[in-house]
């Protein structure tokens, strides 16, 4: 993929807050990460997790054989399609939601995100692209980072965002969301910025 600050990339933003309401922190940040990339003339796609109804998947079988809900169609055609995917959500019992992560297995399907062919080559699906994880917490973000050892959002850039050939992946983690709001300004205006880079 090309350098950042190009004035032209496709950005799928991934808003994981399972609240179909909206309304939350977590739907501001990434409001204003679209808004900051549209105006740097980005072309920006946004996937509500939470407007979506899906079944979680139970087996090896379904995961592999059978097709990914009709409902998220859409949405993994948004994420083949982008260059730049941002990936947004609080931080439920120390991971992402439950319906984040059940969205995630239904979409980083085989033949879509990798590829494991007995006796062929192991394939990375979404090689070329760059992510960025936004994160946010009741606790102070340097607790989480060092005494919880952020295990949740490594698992996430390691195992699934890196597995399938997405890099570099960066990460911001907002920690004390309900502290000031002097400091959630600072964050709104930091995603502007970060998305005016697509990056």
């Amino acid at each position: 993929m090309g350098p950042y600050y190009r004035p032209d990339m496709k950005i799928a933003i991934i808003q994981g807050h399972p609240d179909p309401a909206g309304g939350h922190f977590c739907h501001a940040l990434a409001g204003a990460y679209a808004d900051g990339s549209r105006r740097a003339g980005h072309e920006v796609e946004m996937v509500e997790v939470a407007q979506h109804t899906f079944s979680l998947l139970r087996s090896q079988h379904e995961f592999e054989h059978q097709s990914v809900p009709d409902a998220l169609r859409a949405a993994q055609e948004r994420i083949g399609w982008a260059e730049h995917l941002v990936f947004v959500y609080p931080l439920w019992l120390g991971t992402m939601p439950a319906l984040l992560k059940g969205f995630l297995e239904q979409v980083y399907r085989p033949g879509f995100a990798f590829d494991a062919r007995p006796g062929q080559r192991w394939a990375q699906g979404l090689s070329g692209r760059s992510a960025r994880i936004v994160v946010t917490m009741g606790m102070p973000a340097f607790v989480y980072r060092w005494y919880f050892g952020a295990h949740s959002l490594k698992s996430l850039e390691r195992n699934v965002l890196r597995f399938v050939g997405i890099k570099p992946v960066r990460a911001s983690v907002i920690g004390s969301v309900e502290v000031s709001a002097a400091a959630r300004e600072r964050w709104l205006e930091k995603m502007r910025r970060y998305g005016a880079q697509a990056r």
